[in-house]
């Protein structure tokens, strides 16, 4: 697959938002950090079933990154591995998307949507990209306005779903799934 210029931009966001400790590279703590974050964000202790979930689905795609783009095999990942597999097709597919994020989404929906509608609100929606990605406040809000295309004041997984896969595979600037993870830096 090629990789566009501006798909080159957001793969490097995406990559920016799994280093949770900033130090160049993504490695297995970065997710059980990001996972931990965002249960206690919504007070789920140690021992809460959905933590523990989100905890073995933050895990799964972590082995799943480093099976595919940790080529040297240091336990990390650095964005040109990243961005390879990407390119290489090992990473995101059309295909993949139900079958990867939905549970993922799921689980999210199921900690941050305090109220159990399988809906989020703009503060919801803030809380958890915040406490799982370090997504600023003001870039989670501007998303969130973006991903409410209707206007109704909430999203749901479904909205999530579509977004994920225009963040991957539409190279309309405009687009809302665009916008999923804030402003992208400029080329």
């Amino acid at each position: 697959m090629e990789i566009s210029a501006f798909l080159d931009r957001k793969l490097a966001r995406r990559f920016h938002t799994y280093d949770t400790d900033g130090d160049g590279f993504v490695a297995r703590a970065d997710f059980v950090a990001a996972a931990t974050r965002l249960a206690e964000e919504f007070g789920h202790g140690p021992n809460s079933p959905v933590r523990q979930r989100l905890v073995e689905l933050c895990l799964g795609l972590w082995e799943h990154l480093s099976t595919v783009a940790d080529t040297d095999r240091d336990g990390r990942i650095s964005p040109a591995e990243y961005k390879a597999a990407f390119a290489a097709g090992m990473l995101e597919t059309l295909e993949s998307f139900d079958a990867g994020y939905r549970p993922f989404l799921d689980v999210i929906m199921e900690i941050a949507a305090v109220d159990d509608d399988g809906k989020l609100v703009a503060d919801e929606h803030v809380r958890w990209t915040g406490s799982l990605m370090n997504l600023p406040e003001p870039d989670a809000r501007e998303a969130f306005r973006r991903l409410d295309g209707d206007a109704d004041g909430f999203i749901t997984t479904d909205d999530l779903l579509a977004a994920i896969r225009e963040y991957y595979f539409d190279d309309a600037p405009g687009s809302a799934g665009s916008w999923l993870l804030g402003p992208l830096e400029s080329a």
